[in-house]
């Protein structure tokens, strides 16, 4: 993934109006948001669109989520009901993604894997929402590394997940910092009778509760289209394949840490084993141990509370085997 690498641009005002001019225009930027950095393409442009699939190599039945500017914009984009409204005026702009019913019929059925339904979100990245602002349209954004890989949490890691700019791949990467959040939204489906938790995420599942009360757990997977992107079983991968629930590195292993308890000689998602910095440092820790000297990645146990059950869902899933070759898929 390094030849004809994407330029890394500082995101200034200059830098945001010329990503905005090049979405407008059909071609894919990279952008930051709070939770990962993103696939930006133009969701009214089906053309656009269908290159971010391409791109990631990703499946054209997993959905995209379409990012807007405003809590109106989105509005505009799907049909709002009265949770919908208690839930973005809580929690947006934020790492909070709802499923509704579509709207706007300008956006590509694409991003929805023809579905009826339409993922969307406000971010709250300073750099997203003046992005968003001088585009103009709503952006479809996954994030921006291949599919079922380890997602991008800085500028750089972009660099290394996707095809350059003469291959496929985004034209720029707005450079705004190291994410603050560092996994993805939270996705709550409410197209049906009762709001279920397709994802967790960015925001807990107990924070959403105490807004609109009990969230439902999805159904068990079937072979219909999935309303929300990350419910494959593997997902969030690294190269090397990772061992859940350790409390010690075997030969070979690399060891991730949390809490207190962890080895000194550990990298450790968080000393004092805050959840939130855990969440922060998850993807980026785990792109430094994927690779040599190291054959496999050991991770300690997380409490799956808060945004532990986040944390564990990645986990979960970066940890499911690959019936093809890691290095094929991610490397």
């Amino acid at each position: 993934m390094t030849e004809n690498r994407t330029p890394i641009v500082p995101a200034d005002s200059v830098a945001i109006a010329t990503a905005a001019k090049q979405l407008c225009e059909g071609s894919l930027v990279a952008f930051p948001t709070e939770t990962v950095y993103g696939l930006g393409a133009d969701a009214t442009n089906g053309e656009s669109v269908a290159r971010v699939f391409a791109a990631k190599q990703r499946p054209q039945f997993n959905p995209l989520i379409v990012h807007v500017k405003d809590t109106a914009a989105a509005e505009a984009a799907a049909r709002f009901n009265d949770t919908a409204r208690k839930l973005a005026d809580a929690f947006w702009p934020g790492p909070l993604t709802l499923v509704l019913p579509r709207l706007d019929d300008r956006i590509s059925l694409l991003v929805s894997a023809g579905l009826d339904t339409l993922a969307v979100r406000v971010p709250g990245h300073p750099v997203a929402q003046e992005l968003l602002a001088e585009t103009g349209v709503p952006v479809a954004a996954p994030s921006a590394n291949m599919a079922g890989c380890i997602s991008p949490t800085a500028a750089g890691h972009v660099v290394f997940s996707l095809p350059g700019a003469d291959t496929g791949g985004p034209g720029m990467i707005l450079d705004g910092g190291p994410c603050t959040v560092g996994i993805e939204s939270t996705v709550v489906d409410l197209s049906a009778a009762a709001p279920i938790l397709l994802r967790p995420g960015g925001i807990t599942t107990e924070d959403i509760e105490a807004v609109i009360g009990p969230l439902a757990q999805p159904s068990a997977p079937n072979s219909e289209v999935p309303k929300s992107p990350g419910m494959q079983d593997r997902h969030y991968a690294p190269v090397l394949p990772i061992r859940l629930d350790a409390t010690n590195a075997r030969p070979g292993e690399a060891f991730l840490g949390f809490g207190p308890k962890a080895p000194d000689d550990a990298i450790n998602l968080s000393l004092t084993a805050d959840l939130s910095e855990a969440a922060a440092n998850l993807f980026s820790m785990i792109r430094t141990l994927d690779g040599l000297p190291f054959e496999a990645i050991a991770v300690m146990t997380v409490p799956d509370q808060g945004l532990g059950r986040a944390i564990n869902d990645r986990l979960r899933r970066a940890a499911q085997p690959l019936p093809t070759k890691p290095k094929d898929v991610c490397s």
